[in-house]
């Protein structure tokens, strides 16, 4: 008898409730410049994640898999398969990778009594299935039999071949089953996702694209959710996660920014996600104006608005030194009016990311890539780790949220971002420095490491194969924390007490930006202002 513990999802779901979270980009093979795969996941809130690597494990006929809550509590039990597969992280051996929004969408369909939470059932995907397509019918035929626990979702699911967005919600109290519909990302497309609905209208009739329950649209006209004799094609995201100025602001926010990045040609208006009401809102799939590399998905997932006239790096709200960074809560009230931060996909509250990478053109082993980050996506550095390794860097698999420690990365990380808001103008350039040299090399040198892979997949040692890239990832774990450990070091000595030591080493006064100045005049004129020099007083020198 295995057991699954939600002791994750009680994790996640206590920082969801501060921060809800999370960011996922989808990019088809045939728009990526080496034919890969791409998705993207930020994990956001407020929690310590500890990276997992599950083996693979056969088991006796018979054998079941017990899902108990947090106190060890029996919930229920499932069936096991006689063999499931190797996971690291939320990739498995086969390349399958798995990330997800929540967008909560109509909050009297969750139904609590649920067996089956999201994360369980994503986890027990990728110990299943081999295929996105796989994923998706094991994930909803868990759900039709024992019963979905969680608010909307929205599930991105890719493969070396193809990516999926699942979107799927529950049908309230006293009724365990779900509804949900899934869609393809076309040849040459990609799609984003970000705590909000984003399915609308959908084929009925191609099931190559599109798959779906049978009840999605009955349902809908049960709960009065939609009117079929409106004469408008039935919308998944308009009945089961209606717009609301808030979730506009929050949520379709970060699909424009990536959007209007990834296909500038287009000139996506912010209108949308603006709360006007007269726009329309952002399509499920674009074309981007290039083909995306790696390093092109990285830099999108690193975005405050720069660039636009939202951006968080301007303003009084971002400080004399621009700090993107917006401290919870992110909605706030003045005078009875009601305000909201902006939501940027890079956050401070990012517990980790992941870029998955797929590629049907190498073996399995070496074909996927799990790049992952801790903490902000705009100050992490990401490190590759293939999906067939069999051991993890161990400062990324320990530490807790209630104690610092330098052997957590997440901490290390953790420390380097959040000093950085002191001058963060300043700071950010020598993170970006170190974060480029590292990551740079991680790409230069990847064609020489899988083609070493591959040659000993050829010359029948595939044990060693794994083994190599096992010692390459750990080891390039453990070079990342240590160099992050140093930039910490560095940057304490560098802007001590608001200085800025120079090149050789002795305190500059920087001061503050003139912008800024004459904002603080503004405010209050009279305060700083020094009398006139009399020019029969004798002169003086005021010693600091």
């Amino acid at each position: 008898m295995t057991k699954i513990i939600q002791k994750p999802i009680v994790i996640l779901i206590l920082s969801f409730s501060l921060a809800h979270p999370c960011t996922n980009l989808l990019v088809s093979k045939e728009a990526t410049q080496d034919s890969s795969t791409i998705i993207t996941y930020t994990c956001d809130g407020e929690f310590h994640p500890h990276l997992q690597y599950t083996p693979a494990a056969d088991y006796q006929e018979g054998d079941s898999l017990e899902i108990t809550n947090w106190s060890g509590e029996l919930l229920g039990k499932i069936p096991r398969p006689r063999h499931t597969y190797a996971v690291v992280g939320l990739m498995n051996e086969h390349q399958l990778m798995i990330g997800e929004t929540t967008f909560s969408g109509r909050e009297e369909l969750r139904e609590p009594d649920g067996l089956l939470h999201y994360w369980t059932l994503m986890r027990i995907a990728l110990r299943r299935a081999k295929t996105a397509r796989k994923a998706i019918r094991i994930i909803t035929e868990l759900v039709d039999q024992y019963g979905y626990a969680s608010s909307g979702e929205s599930i991105s699911i890719a493969d070396p071949d193809e990516a999926w967005i699942l979107e799927i919600i529950g049908k309230g109290k006293g009724s365990k089953d779900a509804v949900w519909v899934a869609r393809k990302v076309p040849a040459g497309f990609i799609s984003c996702h970000a705590n909000k609905a984003r399915i609308g209208t959908f084929p009925k009739d191609n099931p190559d694209m599109c798959l779906y329950s049978k009840d999605v649209i009955d349902f809908a006209i049960e709960k009065g959710y939609y009117d079929p004799g409106s004469g408008k094609e039935f919308s998944f995201r308009k009945a089961y996660c209606p717009d609301t100025p808030k979730n506009k602001r929050y949520a379709d926010g970060r699909v424009w920014s990536i959007f209007r990045r990834a296909a500038p040609s287009k000139k996506f208006s912010p209108a949308y996600f603006r709360g006007n009401e007269n726009a329309n809102p952002y399509p499920l799939f674009i074309k981007p104006d290039k083909n995306l590399s790696m390093q092109d998905v990285v830099n999108l997932m690193r975005d405050h608005f720069e660039g636009t006239e939202f951006s968080m790096r301007k303003g009084v709200d971002a400080g004399p030194f621009g700090t993107p960074n917006r401290w919870r809560p992110i909605n706030w009230e003045v005078d009875g009016q009601e305000y909201a931060w902006e939501r940027p996909i890079s956050t401070q509250q990012t517990g980790f990311s992941f870029i998955g990478q797929a590629r049907n053109y190498l073996p399995d082993p070496i074909g996927g890539v799990y790049w992952y980050g801790v903490d902000d996506t705009y100050t992490t550095c990401y490190i590759p780790l293939y999906c067939s390794i069999n051991q993890l860097p161990e400062s990324f698999t320990i530490g807790s949220l209630q104690k610092f420690s330098w052997d957590s990365a997440w901490w290390t990380f953790n420390f380097v971002a959040n000093f950085a808001n002191l001058k963060y103008s300043y700071m950010i350039k020598d993170i970006q420095k170190v974060q480029n040299e590292i990551e740079s090399k991680f790409f230069e040198l990847q064609p020489a490491i899988e083609s070493n892979a591959i040659n000993l997949f050829k010359d029948g040692k595939p044990k060693l194969a794994k083994k190599y890239l096992t010692d390459y990832c750990i080891s390039n774990g453990k070079m990342v924390v240590d160099k992050w450990k140093k930039l910490g070091e560095y940057l304490i000595v560098k802007y001590n007490d608001g200085y800025e030591k120079n090149e050789n080493g002795r305190p500059t006064e920087q001061g503050y930006p003139k912008a800024w100045l004459q904002d603080v005049i503004k405010l209050r004129p009279e305060q700083f202002k020094l009398p006139k020099k009399d020019q029969n007083a004798p002169s003086s020198k005021l010693i600091d």
